[in-house]
């Protein structure tokens, strides 16, 4: 088990125990965005393969490995191929420009990760 992967079930770990923290609060606006967050990538006009794909590029473009990571198991689950994701990763590249390249190559040694069977896909929508 390499130091990297035990980082990726850490920080797993980590979210899904504050997630419930943080929802356990009386708070109703963290309540709501949560479940706003949720509600988003449920199948609509667009189906979830798709919503997926755009919170990729989103995440690629505002840099936010935890994000990204997130949103490549999610997409994986939901189907994306592996020449889909790497049109993805080119279109957050083009938009998000030249220092978009070390969250792509974090983004692809964990797509190559979660492909091997090294890593578990997050169960829960709460990303971030």
């Amino acid at each position: 088990m390499s130091s990297s992967d035990d980082r990726v079930r850490a920080f797993t770990e980590f979210r899904q125990r504050m997630n419930k923290r943080i929802l356990d609060e009386p708070n109703q606006v963290i309540r709501r965005f949560f479940a706003l967050d949720t509600q988003t990538y449920q199948p609509g006009a667009l189906d979830v393969k798709t919503k997926e794909l755009c919170g990729l590029v989103a995440s690629l473009v505002l840099r936010c490995d935890d994000c990204i990571s997130y949103h490549v198991a999610q997409c994986k689950d939901a189907g994306v191929s592996r020449e889909e994701m790497f049109e993805a990763f080119s279109v957050g590249l083009v938009v998000g420009g030249s220092i978009v390249i070390p969250h792509l190559r974090r983004a692809v040694d964990f797509l190559d990760r979660l492909e091997q069977g090294e890593v578990a896909t997050p169960d829960a929508h709460e990303h971030g």
